[in-house]
């Protein structure tokens, strides 16, 4: 183990691949976008799209800022930003770094002319996208050519009743589309519609969750969690009374091991990883080894904050070193 002050994230990049070999085969013949928004969800974008490039078709983003960094990294594939260009700005960036865009407005439409794109349509989910009916003037407002794709997010996808009334609205989204550009590529699925399989696969799917080792509400599978987190003890200190951190002692100790990780790590406060709550930038435990796994299942530590695995991995290597494991 690195000796450092950070807490130190273990990544396995072998079981994001193995993860990502099950999404292919899921997917069958599909496109296979991997989801690195957030930095790959807390693993690491720029290592977790090197090493599994060779066997995805593409990767999608959050932002731009998050693209242009793939490219820097040497990410050659295509990369699609989940978020509209918000200005010229963001359109002059995209083409620069040759990123591709979401278009979910005609205005949208007007300024992304001559950028490659993907329509987004809102079927459900009202988060971004634009409705079937503003389909034909968004097509118009496009330079045909650069129509790649056009896709929609499942909202509730464990629910078979709400999945069913998103896919029809989808279907028919897609064949008007695919009236324009017979070559756009549609796509429903997240990890939850790939789980679903069938109908729901379309031309391509992205995963996220799937390819960390973790699953959507509501589906059963077999992926490995990819990512360990581990804090280094700072102090062991005799037990001299009075308190436990910031916290009045509720019984008597001998000895008591430091940890240098906190809620400033991207840990919860309230949820103990050793006695009472934690500080800013340390915790104190009975516990006596070196290193202590402060996290290494990212269901189990969420359901003891009353959240799930996506907020949990994207917050606990915040400052963190990690160690990629090939």
């Amino acid at each position: 183990m690195y000796r450092m002050q950070k807490t130190v994230s273990v990544i396995d990049l072998r079981a994001i691949r193995a993860n990502a070999d099950k999404i292919k085969s899921l997917a069958g013949k599909c496109k296979f976008y991997a989801v690195v928004k957030a930095d790959a969800y807390g693993h690491g974008a720029e290592e977790v799209s090197r090493f599994i490039e060779d066997i995805v078709d593409g990767f999608c983003v959050a932002i731009i800022e998050e693209g242009i960094a793939l490219r820097v990294a040497g990410i050659s594939k295509p990369v699609l930003v989940f978020t509209p260009p918000l200005d010229s700005y963001d359109v002059e960036r995209a083409k620069a770094y040759n990123l591709t865009v979401t278009v979910n407005s005609v205005e949208t439409a007007r300024l992304c002319k001559s950028l490659p794109c993907h329509i987004k349509v809102n079927t459900g989910m009202n988060r971004m996208g634009c409705g079937i009916s503003e389909l034909p003037e968004i097509l118009k407002a496009l330079d045909t050519e650069n129509v790649e794709g056009v896709y929609s997010h499942l909202y509730a996808a464990h629910d078979t009743v709400a999945c069913a009334s998103q896919l029809a609205l989808f279907e028919r989204a897609a064949r008007f589309v695919k009236t324009y550009k017979p070559t756009a590529t549609a796509h429903l699925s997240a990890s939850g519609g790939i789980l679903r399989g069938g109908r729901y696969l379309f031309d391509g799917v992205r995963s996220g969750i799937l390819l960390y080792g973790y699953l959507p509400y509501g589906f059963n599978g077999d992926f490995n969690p990819a990512l360990k987190v581990y804090a280094r003890r700072a102090q062991v200190t005799e037990f001299v009374g009075g308190g436990i951190g910031y916290n009045r002692a509720d019984k008597r100790y001998k000895n008591l091991s430091v940890y240098r990780c906190g809620y400033a790590d991207g840990f919860l406060r309230t949820v103990p990883l050793g006695e009472k709550t934690l500080c800013m930038d340390s915790f104190i435990s009975q516990s006596g080894e070196e290193y202590k796994c402060v996290m290494d299942n990212a269901d189990e530590y969420a359901k003891k904050c009353k959240t799930i695995s996506y907020e949990v991995l994207t917050r606990v290597t915040q400052r963190s070193e990690k160690i990629y494991i090939r």
